[in-house]
């Protein structure tokens, strides 16, 4: 058996009401989903912890609609769902401030306009997939992007 590492970060939502929904997938193949994000969770899996094998991560939200958008006579959105991810951790080395900085946030503003390439702040108001691609073992990985 190989050896593994844990990721766990925290997920919540900004409304209960809209029926996001959450995916992580490793290596394309799924290792965590929600159907219907409806209240602050954690999000746990295993890692393996192989050496000099590329991963990739991606954190994908997907279920929301214009009408999960409030916005006023100006133009200001005065109310939005969206999930939130912080406490982001692996194997208990939090990693939420290098995930904000090296991560890949790819969205098409939910079908509305050409699809980009933005970085991740915490939220994803939009359709769409974070990124983060890191080698294995982990703690090398992270000794050199610290």
């Amino acid at each position: 058996m190989s050896e593994v590492v844990k990721f766990q970060c925290t997920l919540g939502t900004t409304s209960s009401a809209a029926p996001l929904s959450f995916e992580a997938l490793l290596n394309g193949q799924s290792v965590f989903k929600l159907d219907h994000v409806t209240d602050n969770c954690q999000v746990t899996f295993d890692i393996p912890d192989t050496d000099d094998t590329e991963q990739k991560l991606q954190l994908v939200m997907s279920g929301k609609t214009t009408e999960h958008t409030q916005v006023d006579d100006q133009g200001n959105i005065t109310a939005d769902a969206m999930l939130t991810i912080d406490t982001v951790s692996i194997d208990g080395v939090d990693i939420t401030q290098l995930l904000n900085e090296t991560a890949d946030y790819a969205h098409d503003f939910n079908g509305t306009q050409d699809p980009i390439k933005d970085k991740f702040y915490g939220a994803m108001g939009c359709n769409g997939s974070i990124t983060l691609e890191f080698t294995t073992p982990f703690y090398l990985w992270l000794l050199e992007h610290m």
